[in-house]
């Protein structure tokens, strides 16, 4: 089944402890033509704002987060998301990881927990929007 979101209502997470990277995601993201943006300074706000929106029935389509934070770092993020039970919501949502550092022991993590991807940081919008445009084409969600 192919589930079709209109673009102004896709949701993203945008997770890192750095206030100025969420803001160049997110500006990343509004280039790309989404509006809908929400962030966390830590995977621990992540995963609250994640089952608040699971609550409220206002959906997080997307989580784009930092590998290292503070309190829960973007691999415990990604494996408290994992764990959710198979029916809840939040543990369909696809996960990008995003880091300074392209070590290929994590980016293998990354993949064998079920991460979509991995950007090394500096990245620009071509590549954001691609591996966005990759996983929501692999997962059969269709973007208006």
């Amino acid at each position: 089944m192919v589930t079709s979101v209109k673009r102004e209502e896709f949701s993203f997470l945008v997770v890192d402890d750095f206030s100025t990277m969420r803001r160049i995601i997110s500006g990343l993201l509004r280039e790309i033509g989404f509006r809908k943006i929400l962030e966390a300074e830590n995977g621990r706000d992540a995963l609250r704002q994640l089952e608040l929106s699971v609550e409220s029935g206002d959906a997080i389509h997307f989580v784009l987060s930092d590998v290292n934070m503070p309190e829960m770092n973007g691999f415990q993020l990604l494996e408290a998301i994992k764990a959710k039970p198979a029916e809840d919501p939040v543990r369909k949502i696809p996960v990008l990881l995003v880091t300074a550092e392209g070590r290929k022991d994590d980016i293998i993590r990354a993949a064998q927990g079920g991460a979509c991807g991995y950007v090394v940081k500096p990245f620009n919008k071509e590549t954001l929007a691609d591996k966005i445009h990759l996983t929501l084409k692999h997962r059969g969600i269709l973007v208006e």
